[in-house]
């Protein structure tokens, strides 16, 4: 009986450990959030591991992710980062409750796993990084071991063996829930200083007047249909796929955009270089390669950038460059034909998005924006690099990881209203959407109910060839379930394949098909 009892009590005590290894191990994550809102030479350890976690993770792992998350994949890999944190520091706790050593060793291994992983990171300084990191991983060791040693892990025998007494145990509870909180406010306030001080810099930003500006949407550019997407997206409603686990702010003052590899004249350019520039606007539709029919990762916008064109000709391209690499200042890349900037769609180096500088979520200051390509072959977003190599020489960042090299945008279309197991009401029925095809525009849109013959549908005037269109039809049904389908015909003739194809290796293919209920 005694024999269990103490038992119990030792487990009790275990698991406090525990928990004060979850305090600490928080606070060791939120100090070093801390230290890189104090310091721009200090990046995020959540975001430096979290970066690192993607690249090591299988294209499938990579995939479910997005399907699963959306464009809500990098919270999710964020706080999925914290998570294992938190549960590593359970362990750890417990581990040190009788070894004090192993505390202090796993906060060392972290700190040499957040230095590691901070390497690529953009905003990396070496000394004040390492000082920052660990710093913050020999403070948590420390405030784990004064924890631990509030905790009576050599009782003697009596009713209260293997636990702290009253006193010790509300002084361990406080200090842990202290702990706990400076862990939070730590990272809460770190995070914080890092988005007001890249806020205020962008903010301030006046973009110069395009040279060649693009007319304001007019009324036959868009339908007046409740609940049909814009025909341009507000940039806090844009999709947001990429790589970043914390979103890179890079200081404008001393970021540049480089151009090297094979020109004759490499150069290099500063924020202020690109806005005195001559500018221009188009209207382009982006879309992510992983999409579903019918996906959401997809939206049109207005940019306001330099010619990619100007930029290559000042730089000369050489001879046998048919590659042209985009290197982000953490270091993703993405690479397309050198000719597809050069054929006359207007590729730019984006500053300005829908009036107003980029958003970082973005890619604030500049990044490229490539009409009829999937962003994961064109888009790169906080851009410090323009390279000039040969097909065979590279592949980008997802290359490698399964995804074709050329990533031409499939035309496709959508249905926006009704919505999908929608209940709707009323004899004239509407349905609408959006279709695109950047470069080669959007021809016809056709939509059939219940395998009945097709009907056209009526088009918004484009703003541009890379521009999206609304589409809308209007017909009377009976009462019951209904089946929508929806394609469309691009500029060329070609009209979408009923095939359903995955989004890996070059993007989502087959018709949109809904069904709702008529009342």
């Amino acid at each position: 009986m005694a024999s269990a009892t103490v038992s119990r009590q030792a487990a009790g005590v275990r698991k406090l450990a525990g928990y004060a290894g979850i305090a600490t191990a928080g606070l060791a994550l939120g100090l070093t959030e801390l230290a890189a809102g104090l310091s721009e030479g200090v990046p995020s350890a959540v975001s430096a591991v979290g970066a690192h976690l993607i690249d090591i993770a299988p294209g499938p792992v990579k995939d479910f992710g997005i399907k699963v998350f959306g464009t809500a994949d990098k919270g999710a890999l964020g706080i999925g980062t914290v998570l294992i944190s938190l549960v590593l520091g359970f362990f750890v706790g417990r581990a040190a409750l009788k070894r004090p050593l192993v505390g202090m060793a796993a906060f060392a291994a972290l700190a040499v796993v957040g230095i590691a992983t901070a390497f690529g990171e953009p905003s990396y300084e070496p000394a004040t990084t390492v000082i920052a990191i660990a710093a913050s991983a020999g403070i948590a060791g420390f405030v784990l071991r004064r924890l631990l040693a509030r905790i009576d892990a050599a009782p003697a025998p009596g009713p209260t063996d293997g636990v702290p007494g009253d006193g010790g145990r509300r002084r361990f509870i406080a200090g842990t829930v202290g702990v706990g909180a400076a862990a939070a406010l730590s990272g809460f306030a770190g995070r914080s200083l890092v988005i007001r001080r890249s806020e205020e810099v962008r903010t301030s930003i006046a973009l110069p007047v395009a040279a060649d500006p693009v007319a304001a949407p007019g009324s036959a550019a868009s339908f007046s249909v409740n609940g049909l997407t814009p025909i341009l997206v507000p940039n806090d409603d844009f999709y947001r796929i990429d790589t970043a686990i914390v979103v890179p702010r890079p200081d404008v003052e001393s970021w540049s955009l480089r151009f090297t590899g094979m020109v004759d004249s490499p150069f290099e350019l500063s924020y202020a270089d690109l806005l005195a520039m001559p500018l221009v606007e188009e209207y382009v539709t982006l879309s992510c390669v992983s999409n579903e029919v019918g996906g959401r990762l997809v939206g049109n916008a207005s940019w306001l950038g330099v010619p990619l064109a100007d930029l290559l000709e000042r730089a000369g391209v050489q001879s046998g460059a048919d590659q042209l690499v985009g290197r982000a200042v953490d270091d993703f890349t993405v690479g397309f034909p050198t000719e597809v900037a050069l054929d006359g769609r207007k590729a730019l180096v984006a500053v300005g998005m829908n009036g107003e500088p980029l958003p970082p979520v973005h890619g604030f200051p500049a990044r490229l924006v490539v009409p009829g390509l999937y962003g994961y072959v064109s888009a790169t977003k906080w851009l410090s690099e323009i390279e000039l190599t040969t097909w065979d020489a590279f592949d980008a960042y997802w290359v490698p990881r399964g995804w074709a090299k050329e990533g031409p945008i499939k035309t496709q279309s959508r249905i926006d209203v009704p919505g999908d197991g929608q209940t709707v009401t009323g004899a004239a029925l509407v349905i609408a959407g959006v279709a695109w095809a950047p470069t080669r525009e959007i021809a016809a849109v056709e939509v059939r109910i219940d395998d009945g013959e097709w009907m056209q549908a009526e088009l918004t005037e484009p703003l541009s060839t890379a521009s999206w269109v609304q589409w809308m039809v209007t017909t009377n049904l009976d009462p019951g379930t209904t089946t929508c389908q929806v394609r469309a015909t691009d500029g060329t003739g070609e009209t979408q394949t009923e095939m359903r194809t995955p989004v890996a290796p070059d993007g989502a293919s087959g018709w949109h098909t809904i069904e709702f209920n008529t009342a």
